[in-house]
């Protein structure tokens, strides 16, 4: 549209056909789905390093070849890829909990969305293991909040008859003075608190009770709450204070008595472990009420919750606390007041931030003692000006809310389970278990993925075939990515017969389909795994990938990662088979790159084809690849044009980024040539009637070398090499 002009002019329009680019990005992304030890189930997991995949998904395992999987992943890792992983889901998994009652046996929590929209408020479970499996079970989960603030020692056998019981109030006639601003007060009336703990002693008269210090009312009757510091005579009870124990309905019983020995709480709270004494003082103070909900008239909502490997089974140290979550909440809208709007509210807190735990039911619910079923004391005599809140269970709001308290508790996990196998760590994942887990790769549109690795096969032939086909159908789908597919174990380890091993490899892959979006290799590689001290035998799928992967870093996609300069296997000691010309030349017609060990040089990848079963460019891997790099680099640039006007602007503007990309691929050796066809010839009226966008992109791929032929000549003296030349 022209801009008007009021009076004669030049108007002077600048028109940038300049704008727009295609980007070449490293595409190194791997893929693979399996039953591993640890981390969440059905949920693809970036994984960079192979310090990472132990983090996450544990370390290799012998049981039902698992380590098969972990190995195939750290190969691939191991020459620069970056890897998503997916461990599968299993019908047998169990998450490790500590139930409300009995530990549930059929607690599946897969990954942090499940939790989120099935089990954050679940009642059947306290606390769950952050994921299914065995690994977390006898872990002890401790946990304690605002419970009490003394233990007062009584001297009888029977604190019945004097009325001390839980949610019962205690009181004391307050004396001595307080400090003011150029005065001293003299102090009088009554301190007031909860009994929240009771400890009778029926045969010595070491009695005792926990009391929670509530208020204080003045002699005129005027009662204010205040908050316990310890040793202070006018916030704390003292020994030999006379005790008036006063019912639920503020109506004192008539009964009295002396207070003894009387101590903090907190100090001597252990936690419930088995192989070690560790005192809660030791780990953090004593958690207090956040300032988020005393700023809304509540309190009484911190809580600590550690994780402690009571048995050693994970860190190999008996007692050892893994895990401290301190001065978290108990109301469900409490954020932090450092690092707001993060929120505290414990079931947050654990399910966004803690290693090895999700919260479920309310723990208050049912193992409060003076809250929620036992009415709070609302006035410790009739003549006091009766003391009102309201009692809030975990999980309530915090405005004007007195959260429950259920002191020093510690849980124990039970019944975690792995998936079916030969022993209580079973690692052996169905057919359909796998399968489900590669389809979480199927859309382009949500996960990136540049190679999709097989690891090992299943339990039959039939069975690995079926898996591959998998992998080919979603390569195939997304056609943006390659399957790398190994054969099936029994095809080439353990037999004996290297013409056996190339029959079963043909008949292998004879059954799978016809791709470029596939990569077959003849090879299980011999390696030392050294988490578990011994060599094996593993796939080397990881391995095809991650050539390319370093083929791509060192050189560029469009290059072979094949031959004794980008072929080169790492970590392989020797492979379970290792073909000979002859054979290579049969495994090669049937669409299978042969994996070989050269002295002098180390094992290599020696074939650089693709599964596609007819003579085509895209039956070699670098013109596949070549071919994903520039529809992935210019389809960015095509989503640029959407809702665009189809006019030559346009056309234009999309040809004059597309050209200095495909120069650039041709001068690093991927084209020998180009031609960009974008203007009316293709974008007809009835094309653009369609609202429709079209590019003819024309390329010539540069070949790589398969086969090579040096003839030697003998000539006699007196014959000139002219006269030969173009004769043989």
């Amino acid at each position: 549209m022209a801009t008007p002009q009021l009076s004669p002019g030049i108007l002077v329009r600048e028109v940038d056909l300049t704008v727009g680019r295609a980007d070449n990005v490293l595409q190194n992304n791997g893929a693979i789905a399996g039953p591993f030890s640890l981390g969440p189930v059905a949920e693809a997991v970036d994984i960079t390093t192979e310090e990472e995949l132990i983090e996450v998904f544990g370390q290799p395992i012998s049981t039902d070849r698992h380590y098969e999987y972990w190995m195939t992943a750290s190969s691939f890792l191991s020459y620069g890829g970056r890897l998503k992983v997916v461990r599968v889901d299993g019908s047998n998994l169990n998450n490790a909990n500590a139930g409300v009652g009995i530990a549930s046996t059929t607690l599946k929590i897969k990954n942090f969305d499940d939790y989120n929209a099935n089990y954050s408020s679940a009642t059947d479970f306290y606390y769950a293991g952050k994921n299914p499996g065995t690994y977390l079970s006898d872990l002890k989960v401790a946990t304690i909040d605002d419970f009490g603030d003394q233990v007062i020692g009584i001297n009888t056998t029977d604190l019945g008859n004097l009325g001390a019981t839980i949610g019962f109030g205690v009181t004391s006639v307050l004396s001595g003075t307080e400090a003011g601003v150029g005065t001293t007060k003299t102090i009088d009336g009554h301190l007031k608190a909860i009994i929240t703990g009771v400890t009778t002693d029926s045969t010595n008269g070491n009695s005792s009770i926990v009391v929670k210090i509530t208020s204080r009312v003045s002699g005129a009757g005027t009662e204010t709450a205040l908050t316990y510091v310890q040793s202070d005579p006018n916030r704390s009870f003292e020994p030999s204070d006379t005790l008036f124990f006063v019912n639920n309905s503020g109506i004192n019983t008539g009964s009295t008595g002396t207070a003894g020995t009387v101590t903090d709480w907190y100090d001597g709270q252990t936690l419930g472990l088995t192989n070690a004494t560790v005192f809660w003082k030791e780990i953090a103070p004593k958690p207090v009420s956040s300032q988020y909900v005393v700023d809304r008239n509540g309190k009484g909502d911190g809580m600590h919750v550690v994780v402690i490997d009571d048995n050693g089974t994970i860190t190999g140290v008996k007692g050892n606390i893994i895990e401290k979550n301190t001065f978290i909440s108990k109301a469900s809208d409490t954020v932090s007041a450092l690092a707001s709007p993060e929120r505290t509210f414990y079931k947050d807190y654990l399910a966004q931030g803690s290693k090895y735990l999700y919260a479920g039911g309310n723990v208050s619910a049912a193992a409060d003692g003076f809250h929620g079923t036992e009415p709070v004391a609302t006035g410790f005599s009739t003549s006091f000006t009766p003391f009102t809140t309201a009692e809030g269970l975990f999980g309530q709001a915090a405005q004007d809310v007195t959260f429950s308290a259920i002191g020093n508790k510690t849980y124990t996990l039970t019944n975690g389970k792995d998936y079916s196998g030969t022993d209580n760590k079973g690692m052996a994942a169905s057919l359909g278990d796998i399968t489900a887990g590669y389809e979480l790769f199927s859309n382009k549109d949500e996960i990136e993925v540049n190679f999709l690795l097989m690891g090992p096969g299943c339990t039959t032939e039939t069975e690995t075939q079926a898996k591959a086909q998998k992998l080919i159908a979603v390569a195939n789908g997304r056609k943006d990515c390659v399957a790398c597919i190994s054969p099936d174990r029994s095809n080439v380890v353990d037999v004996a017969s290297t013409t056996d091993q190339t029959n079963n490899i043909i008949r292998f892959f004879s059954a799978l389909s016809s791709s470029s979006f596939a990569v077959f290799d003849s090879g299980y590689k011999y390696t030392y795994d050294r988490f578990n001290n011994q060599f094996r035998y593993i796939p080397t799928n990881g391995d095809i990938a991650g050539l390319m992967v370093r083929t791509e870093i060192d050189q560029f996609p469009w290059y072979s990662p094949a031959g004794q300069q980008r072929g080169v296997l790492n970590n392989a000691i020797k492979l379970a088979y290792n073909p000979n010309k002859a054979q290579r030349d049969s495994l090669y017609e049937a669409r299978v790159n042969s994996i070989v060990t050269l002295p002098g040089v180390g094992t290599v990848l020696y074939g650089d084809r693709t599964g596609l079963n007819f003579a085509s460019a895209f039956d070699r891997i670098n013109v596949r690849r070549l071919f994903l790099t520039v529809e992935k680099a210019l389809e960015g640039l095509a989503n640029d044009q959407l809702f665009e006007f189809n006019d030559e602007i346009t056309r234009s503007s999309f040809t004059n980024a597309v050209e200095p990309f495909l120069r650039d691929v041709q001068a690093k050796r991927g084209l020998i040539d180009f031609r960009v066809i974008c203007d009316s010839s293709n974008n007809t009226p009835d094309v653009i009637d369609n609202n429709e966008f079209r590019a003819d992109i024309f390329l010539k791929p540069t070949k790589s070398i398969n086969y090579v032929t040096l003839t030697f000549v003998a000539t006699r003296t007196g014959v000139a090499f002219e006269e030969v030349t173009g004769r043989v």
